[in-house]
């Protein structure tokens, strides 16, 4: 199994605001960063096959949208306002 971690990008548009609530408190326990209905998160593939089906059963397909963007690291990120970059040399999902 493979344990590498890939930076994906999550954006999401939930129309109902307890489904919003419930997305946006689930996606809370993975984000190393981001901000409102963007979140930045470090997942292995077998992570992400558990957020996507999570977020299957959470979401509505025909009202909502979500959007997962796999990040390349060679990019240098560039930060403007009160944005940070994430700098722990580790973190842990508990």
């Amino acid at each position: 199994m493979d344990k590498q971690r890939t930076l994906y990008l999550v954006a999401y548009d939930v129309c109902d605001p307890k489904r919003l609530h419930r997305v946006c408190r689930y996606l809370t326990g993975f984000k190393v960063g981001g901000q409102k209905s963007v979140f930045e998160i470090w997942a292995t593939d077998s992570e992400l096959r558990q957020i996507r089906a999570e977020l299957d059963e959470l979401m509505d397909a025909g009202e909502d949208r979500l959007h997962i963007l796999a990040l390349d690291p060679r990019m240098k990120t560039r930060c403007m306002g009160q944005a940070r970059r994430f700098e722990q040399n580790f973190f842990s999902i508990l």
